[in-house]
C-alpha cells in the first residue's frame, strides 16, 4: 500500500500533545511511520512537502519534520500535468498546496492521502467523486488498518 502524508501529519508529531485529539493523531502518525519502517506501507511524498516543511518558521520543528521526511520511499517532483491538475482542484476550493499534494499523491500512486487538516478533509469528502485518491484522517485510517 502506498500512502501520502501531508505537512499537517508531520507537524502532529511536534504539536502540543496536551489535547487528546492531537495526542491520538500523533500516536497514529507514529504507528503509520512504524508500518513504513516494517515495509507494510510505502510512503510516497513530494517536493511540495519538502517546500512546505522548509517554510516552517520554527527551526526545531522544521528540522524534525525534514528528518522524518527523509524516510519517504519516493519523492514526486511536480510537472506540468500536476500543475494543470492542481489548478483544476483549486477551482473546487482546494488551496494551492493541498491541490499540489493531491496531484502529486495521485501521480505517485498513493491509495490514500493522510491529513489532520479538517478543512481539507471536508473539501475532499465534498468532492470525493471527482478525486482519484482517498483523503483520510490518519487516526481513523490507522485504526482501520490495524484491525
Amino acid at each position: 500500500m502506498r500512502i501520502y502524508l501531508d505537512a499537517c501529519c508531520l507537524s502532529r508529531l511536534t504539536d502540543d500533545q496536551s489535547q487528546p485529539r492531537i495526542r491520538e493523531e500523533a500516536e497514529a502518525v507514529e504507528g503509520i511511520l512504524g508500518l513504513i519502517r516494517e515495509g507494510r506501507a510505502d510512503w510516497v511524498s513530494s517536493a511540495v512537502l519538502a517546500i512546505e516543511i522548509g517554510r516552517n518558521p520554527d527551526p526545531d520543528r522544521r528540522r524534525d519534520a525534514a528528518v522524518v521526511h527523509a524516510h519517504a520511499a519516493a519523492i514526486v517532483t511536480p510537472d506540468g500535468k500536476d500543475a494543470t491538475c492542481a489548478v483544476s482542484l483549486q477551482t473546487l476550493g482546494f488551496g494551492a498546496f493541498d491541490a499540489l499534494h493531491l496531484a502529486c499523491a495521485e501521480r505517485g500512486g498513493a491509495q490514500v492521502l493522510l491529513t489532520t487538516d479538517d478543512r481539507l478533509l471536508r473539501r475532499a469528502r465534498l468532492h470525493a467523486g471527482e478525486l482519484r485518491i482517498r483523503v483520510e484522517n490518519p487516526l481513523f485510517w490507522y485504526r482501520g488498518v490495524r484491525t
